[in-house]
């Protein structure tokens, strides 16, 4: 082995090593590929090799002789190291290792070019990302992933810059979360090719459904078969075992028996019998499910979506949920992808309280401007907040939590969503809405048709999980007699609060399209989710989205203005600024967002009521700018003075109100140790000093 501060060229082949540092090398890790340098064999000699260069013309050499050098950082290198001995001890991380860099270097020569995209993932204020099924859009005798493709590109005129699709594989249950192949696109769905050519227009996100596998699944049948190959790769429990402090998001059973080679066996399930949680205290787990990733960076993955990563590691004794090994998992999945494919974002979803939740960040990274896990958390206190603003008419929750949120670093953000094909959930509101506001949540989603799901808690009892409704019916009592633009404008109203926010915006396709809950689907099935996961009819959608007098037009029409008046402003860029503005009026919803270079400020105005409200602009006391201020989505001026302008909302109305950037004041930006942004406003005698 050959080394330096910058530079190691190791052997697979052997344990022999050699060293010597050499001055003036480049900032590269480089592995040789397996069997590169036979035992005895070394680059002339260890003296006879003297400086970089002479080093990087050894390396081009092996890579002509024996194939594709594996180049890492060297700090990344070590990061992964670090990772993996936690994980695994010291003894077994090197080997591990040397396994993990052949994987990667296989990558490496299949996609060269995957290390040179930017780290940040180019995110920009036009990205919006719609949640979708693969075969959400159907037709006859047309693969759903083709129609989804031309609906998108065709019917809705390209709305969004991203597509998550939920997962498209071959599954058992759970509409695609019980995955039978990670490496197959559902036959019924499509083909690869048809996943790739929407990647050729939209930003994809695939979904990572790491913690469990469908029982019908080669792995878990040749777990039961005896298979000495897969002996590990489940947890099975002993009868009598003491599991009561592991935490539960279901109310049904942690484990369940099935018949094996071996007899009956009691095996770790989290989320139901059709779902066996993987065992990734076995290593062998965890490289599968690294080259099952970089699988679908090659298939067109931009952002990879970590589900119910929160449970992924199992340590008996302990609760199972938010374990230092499952964020060390993370952060390994971080590395592995900042080393081969550093365009490409992680994503984490952790149903549970915020301050768990933005754990999955990670830590900064010394000498850089991110963090070592995910680049972006799904923002769950976000929908039950403006569903309580809302239903309230009361905008103070959300105001005070918006007015705390931080991300660690300039280059990590929020999947900022309201709804999904999962419910509302409210465990993220615990400790945001009292337990009085949290059961009047419950009480309008069971008054406007909706269901109610349970968790199951330590000592026995349950208590309410999320809501399973659409979240327009959440807003609107189906049965009300009320105008349905009166609807929509409440409607549209929680879209924009969402949309204003710091981060990148996830859109439901029910949201998008104004879909009310599917009760058909919940006598179907007899699953509470069901009812926000009804399919569409291509015709009949494009027949209602022709007429204007619709719901889906309504609807849709209005939230194509608000992002494309969002995506036209950098004010909105997900790593801009957000302020939070106290304009003593609880009844409206108001932020100031400010682009990342500060030149344009657009004020966001939301009256989350159903009453008109007068509301007192004083540019002194806002740290407005005196001058012409134009709404985005209506074009009307507001000339603001500087003695201030009074404004009336209409119900549910919303302002998007740009200060044009000439007339933008000189200001900087400061940060409170709380967190909160503040910006101030400089003479240009404060500048000059």
């Amino acid at each position: 082995m050959i080394h330096c501060n910058s530079v190691l060229v190791s052997c697979n082949s052997c344990t022999n090593s050699t060293a010597s540092c050499i001055s003036g090398c480049t900032s590269l890790v480089g592995l040789l590929p397996r069997q590169a340098i036979a035992c005895g064999e070394t680059f002339g000699g260890v003296n006879d090799v003297k400086t970089g260069a002479q080093v990087q013309r050894l390396m081009q050499y092996s890579v002509r002789k024996w194939g594709t050098l594996l180049r890492i950082e060297k700090l990344l290198q070590d990061r992964i190291m670090d990772h993996l001995t936690f994980l695994y001890g010291a003894e077994s991380a090197g080997p591990l290792w040397r396994r993990l860099q052949n994987i990667l270097r296989d990558f490496q020569r299949r996609n060269p070019r995957q290390a040179q995209a930017p780290a940040t993932g180019q995110l920009s204020q036009s990205d919006a990302i719609l949640i979708t099924y693969g075969d959400q859009f159907q037709e006859p005798e047309v693969p759903p992933l083709q129609t989804l493709h031309q609906v998108l590109t065709q019917t809705l005129g390209y709305p969004v810059s991203g597509v998550h699709i939920l997962p498209f594989f071959p599954y058992s249950s759970d509409d695609g979360f019980s995955v039978i192949d990670y490496t197959q696109v559902n036959p019924d769905f499509g083909t690869w090719d048809d996943v790739e050519r929407l990647g050729r227009d939209f930003r994809l996100m695939f979904d990572a459904v790491v913690n469990h596998v469908s029982r019908r699944s080669q792995w878990f049948q040749r777990f039961l078969a005896g298979d000495l190959d897969y002996v590990d790769w489940f947890i099975s429990v002993e009868p009598g075992t003491d599991l009561s402090m592991v935490v539960r998001p279901r109310a049904l059973p942690l484990l369940h028996s099935y018949p094996s080679a071996s007899g009956e066996k009691l095996v770790w399930t989290t989320f139901s019998e059709d779902q066996v949680d993987l065992n990734y205290a076995h290593p062998d787990v965890l490289l599968t499910m690294i080259r099952i990733l970089l699988f679908y960076v090659e298939k067109g993955a931009q952002m990879i979506r970590l589900d119910a990563i929160a449970y992924l590691w199992k340590k008996i004794g302990t609760p199972c949920i938010h374990l230092p090994e499952a964020h060390h998992v993370v952060k390994l999945l971080r590395a592995v992808l900042d080393a081969v494919a550093p365009g490409v974002l992680l994503i984490t979803e952790t149903n549970v309280p915020h301050k768990e939740n933005i754990s999955y960040f990670g830590d900064s990274l010394p000498g850089a401007s991110g963090t070592d896990e995910a680049q972006m958390v799904y923002q769950f206190p976000l929908a039950p907040l403006v569903m309580h603003s809302i239903l309230s008419g009361n905008a103070r929750a959300i105001s005070q939590w918006a007015a705390g949120l931080e991300t660690p670093s300039a280059r990590a953000t929020f999947f900022n969503f309201t709804a999904s094909h999962d419910g509302v959930g409210v465990m993220p509101a615990r400790g945001l809405l009292s337990g009085a506001e949290i059961q009047g949540l419950v009480d309008a989603a069971l008054a406007h048709g909706g269901q109610v799901s349970h968790k199951t808690n330590a000592d026995g009892s349950r208590s309410v999980y999320e809501l399973n409704i659409s979240y327009f019916d959440a807003l609107s009592d189906p049965s009300a007699d009320e105008p349905l633009a009166l609807q929509v404008q409440r409607f549209i109203c929680s879209q924009a609060m969402m949309l204003a926010l710091a981060g990148v915006p996830g859109i439901y396709v029910h949201s998008l399209l104004g879909s009310r809950s599917w009760h058909q689907g919940v006598a179907q099935t007899s699953r509470n989710r069901t009812i926000n996961r009804q399919k569409f009819d291509r015709a009949t959608l494009e027949r209602e989205l022709a007429d204007p007098t619709s719901l889906r037009y309504q609807v849709f029409s209005a939230y194509i203005r608000l992002l494309r008046a969002r995506a036209a402003e950098p004010a909105f860029h997900p790593f801009g600024e957000q302020r939070v503005l106290c304009l003593h009026n609880d009844a409206i919803f108001a932020l100031l967002r400010t682009s990342p270079d500060g030149e344009t400020r657009v004020l966001c105005l939301h009256n989350v009521s159903g009453q008109t409200q007068q509301m007192q602009l004083q540019p002194a006391e806002l740290d407005l700018a005196p001058g012409t201020w134009r709404d985005l989505l209506t074009a009307e001026e507001y000339p603001l003075a500087r003695d201030g302008v009074t404004l009336h909302l209409a119900p549910y109305a919303v302002r998007w109100l740009l200060k044009p950037p000439s007339q933008t004041p000189f200001f900087q930006p400061l940060c409170s140790r709380e967190g909160k942004h503040v910006r101030r406003t400089l003479t240009q005698q404060d500048a000059r000093a």
